[in-house]
């Protein structure tokens, strides 16, 4: 059995899951993805402990995940954003998504859709753009949008509105 370390592991999955194999860890690239950048935002979009949070900030920056801009003085604030190591991991965010609504669907329908910023149509589970065709392959050129599924509370929700 696995510890929860793999360094004994020569497989690139395992070195993956070194980075971000921890659930929060997952959550939070994704809350950058959505757009919430601050500690406080993350913190209650996830209800996770500020201990924990601090921690797996820390290791996302360690490994080049995140970087930190501060965006206040007094007293010192700052934004995470998604390094280009971490806007690698986009695809893999989109799959895990894609995978969770055909095999973990929400009752009111998908959360969260991916929308190609060049025409607007939606990304399937490949991320091809079903309006074009073409295969969207960097986050910049998708957004994401509330779907009919997305709770109260919703971060894509607050933006709407």
């Amino acid at each position: 059995m696995l510890g929860s370390t793999y360094t004994d592991q020569t497989c690139s999955i395992a070195r993956s899951l070194e980075v971000v194999g921890e659930r929060w860890t997952l959550l939070i690239i994704r809350d950058t993805f959505l757009g919430i950048r601050r500690f406080e935002d993350i913190q209650r979009d996830l209800g996770i402990a500020r201990n924990v949070l601090t921690a797996r900030l820390e290791h996302l920056l360690e490994h080049d995940v995140l970087e930190r801009r501060q965006y206040q003085d007094r007293p010192a604030r700052f934004e995470y954003f998604l390094t280009e190591k971490g806007l690698g991991l986009w695809p893999v965010i989109h799959s895990l998504m894609s995978w969770g609504d055909e095999f973990a669907p929400s009752p009111g329908g998908r959360p969260t859709i991916s929308t190609h910023r060049g025409c607007g149509g939606e990304l399937n589970a490949d991320r091809v753009c079903q309006a074009c065709g073409e295969l969207v392959s960097s986050p910049r050129q998708s957004e994401a949008i509330a779907g009919p599924g997305a709770a109260e509370g919703h971060p894509l929700l607050s933006k709407a509105g």
